[in-house]
């Protein structure tokens, strides 16, 4: 299932490489984000897949509201004969998506069922090799600082874009 995946997130991709609108390659390029949010559920990092659908809802509707508020008064395009297809579009890959959502959660273990896989290498020598207090500071910053500095790398990065973005169109108006 994985390789499906994956083989959908290059063609998003290349799709959004090749699109002959910005809006087109906008939506493409979210498909390698949200593809990217299945595989996470996959490998079994839920907390990653947790924060690359946040930053992607998030960054896709910004991109989505700039490029529509920008290119039609810009360049005069009527977006109505093309709301058609966007909306087929959305909702086929909405089914898709849920769809393998649906497959890959199904494989992920019940919510609150404890598992010791991990944790029992965390738990008891935690506090004597971190040198910590708290175990979960110990932990997130100690077992699985990469982890942690993954997760923040990402949401600087998004916050940056946004910003990016932001003062571009600001500066545009001026």
């Amino acid at each position: 299932m994985l390789l499906v995946i994956l083989v959908l997130m290059i063609g998003g991709a290349i799709f959004s490489l090749e699109a002959r609108d910005l809006l087109s390659a906008v939506v493409a390029y979210g498909i390698v984000g949200f593809g990217l949010v299945i595989c996470f559920l996959i490998l079994q990092a839920p907390d990653l897949a947790l924060v690359q659908i946040v930053v992607e809802t998030i960054t896709l509707i910004i991109m989505v509201a700039v490029i529509l508020n920008s290119t039609r008064k810009e360049l005069g395009v009527k977006w109505a004969s093309k709301t058609v297809a966007y909306i087929v579009g959305s909702f086929v890959f909405l089914i898709l998506f849920m769809y393998f959502f649906e497959k890959v959660t199904s494989v992920l273990s019940v919510f609150g069922e404890h598992l010791l896989r991990m944790s029992e290498a965390y738990i008891e020598p935690g506090a004597k090799d971190t040198g910590s207090a708290n175990l979960v500071t110990g932990v997130i910053f100690d077992y699985r600082g990469y982890d942690t500095l993954g997760e923040a790398t990402v949401l600087f990065t998004a916050v940056m874009g946004v910003l990016t973005v932001m003062r571009l169109k600001g500066r545009k108006e001026e």
